[in-house]
């Protein structure tokens, strides 16, 4: 025999705190029709920068009867990321962001599937969906009473911030449905401001061919307008939740130090491939090539790298002479942006037959003026 609706919901919510959730809500599981609009607008507008994700299929991932059939309830759970410290990156090092120093989603996906589970005892169906292109979390999020959406494009969970991976049970379930938050955000403009490179637009929306979180994912080369704002980061950046005043107590609070916060830019240059993907292959690496995060760890090295160090001018000259046009093209810059331009003297793609990113690269090398 089912429980009713709102002892059910009683004892999922209870489950969600024995199972580490920060937070449960429900959600009705209508299509986010505002949601679908604004995706395809935005890629209409070039937003997305050829970013997939939910932008791949918006019917699909606005929809969460596309996941279930028959789905009428969304029960969305948040997990905790402990917020940072705000420290400097030490020369050579890389930041990481918050949430992917450690597999925060696989225990936001088991703690949700013991709620799925509860549900399927009463004969309901019921499907785990987290960090999945099948649906918009932080819209269900918001619909389901979690937080509202901040200035930033983040969920804000009042009085805790966005430190927090997000995820959903769709069941066919009727459930009774959370009170969404009142927007919290009113005036301030902290996020905005914060931005390094002026990413995110007065309506809240986050252009993605200026946000260094997307940069460091996506494919190809990383902007050369960009690459000084990238500092000392590897993958993702926090900023504009570092700056939000909603998460500060949770900053407070966590003011203790990961050892996975940060990683050296030379031991992801020198590391093979197969070391790279096991240690960082839960990420989303663009074609699942490890070139990538070379390219990043490049960039890094070339903003917080010591021109004088042995090891960096060593690395430098690996890369500078690496079968990998791309990766040389990068090393150049890192070379040109540490002043170490004598390590570009006679470069061989300067020649004729020498590939032309590279030879740009050069060119510009040469017009730079100091590190």
């Amino acid at each position: 025999m089912s429980s009713a609706p709102d002892v059910l919901l009683k004892e999922l919510s209870d489950l969600g705190v024995e199972v580490g959730l920060d937070a449960v809500g429900v959600a009705g599981a209508e299509p986010f029709e505002d949601v679908r609009t604004e995706l395809v607008r935005r890629r209409a507008a070039g937003l997305h920068a050829g970013m997939q994700f939910t932008f791949r299929n918006p019917n699909r991932s606005t929809d969460p009867g596309r996941i279930l059939s028959g789905a009428r309830s969304l029960v969305v759970g948040a997990r905790r990321t402990p917020a940072p410290r705000l420290v400097d990156v030490t020369a050579g090092r890389m930041r990481i962001a918050a949430y992917a120093r450690h597999d925060y989603y696989a225990a936001l996906r088991s703690g949700l599937e013991v709620l799925a589970d509860r549900l399927r005892v009463d004969g309901w169906k019921a499907r785990v969906v987290a960090d999945d292109n099948a649906l918009v979390d932080r819209a269900a999020a918001v619909r389901a009473g979690i937080g509202w959406w901040g200035r930033n494009s983040n969920v804000l969970i009042p009085g805790r911030g966005s430190w927090f991976v997000l995820g959903s049970v769709v069941t066919d379930a009727l459930l009774p449905v959370s009170a969404e938050v009142p927007d919290g955000c009113g005036a301030c403009r902290r996020c905005l401001d914060g931005c390094p490179t002026g990413a995110i637009l007065d309506d809240g929306v986050v252009d993605a061919r200026r946000c260094l979180a997307w940069l460091v994912q996506a494919p190809g080369s990383i902007p050369r307008e960009f690459r000084e704002a990238l500092g000392g980061r590897l993958y993702g950046c926090d900023d504009c939740q570092e700056v939000c005043p909603v998460g500060r107590a949770e900053r407070v609070e966590d003011g203790i130090e990961d050892p996975a916060a940060d990683v050296e830019a030379i031991a992801v240059l020198e590391a093979a491939d197969d070391e790279l993907m096991e240690r960082f292959g839960r990420w989303y690496v663009a074609e699942r090539d490890p070139r990538y995060l070379r390219r990043n760890a490049l960039v890094a090295l070339g903003n917080t790298g010591s021109a004088a160090d042995p090891s960096t001018v060593r690395m430098l000259n690996n890369y500078l002479s690496h079968h990998d046009s791309l990766l040389r093209a990068h090393a150049v810059w890192a070379a040109s942006r540490l002043g170490r331009s004598d390590l570009l003297v006679d470069h061989p793609d300067r020649g004729p037959r020498g590939d032309l990113e590279v030879a740009e690269e050069l060119r510009l090398s040469d017009v730079r003026v100091g590190p």
